[in-house]
């Protein structure tokens, strides 16, 4: 059984930085592909960024150069590192096994999620 549980939110100035942290059970991190997601209020979730098993990284556009994405297989956990937030960085955020070659979640299954607010 698969379980995903993000942790690292809170609230943060404009131009502050949050580091998020999910920590995986009932399938290995490496088998394929790992992702963080968002999703604001009305708003559909997200992709933010992927890493694959080979360590090929992948960040839409509005994060890039700002969002650092990683694991550490040991502990079969993915981070996600959030440099110079912005207001529309606001959400909650999510991760997820997924399949690399399509970028979709391999389990309709999502943990509780962890809050990210950046104030202006």
């Amino acid at each position: 059984q698969v379980q995903l549980v993000e942790s690292g939110g809170g609230l943060v100035q404009t131009g502050g930085s949050l580091g998020l942290s999910c920590v995986a059970s009932g399938r290995t991190i490496s088998s394929d592909a790992m992702g963080w997601f968002r999703q604001a209020p009305g708003k559909e979730r997200e992709l933010v960024a992927a890493i694959r098993w080979i360590g090929t990284t992948y960040y839409r556009n509005s994060v890039k150069g700002r969002f650092t994405i990683s694991t550490d297989n040991a502990k079969n956990t993915v981070y996600l590192q959030m440099n110079s937030l912005k207001p529309e960085d606001t959400a909650v955020y999510y991760c997820n096994f997924i399949r690399w070659a399509t970028m979709a979640v391999i389990y309709e299954y999502w943990g509780q999620g962890t809050q990210v607010t950046v104030s202006s």
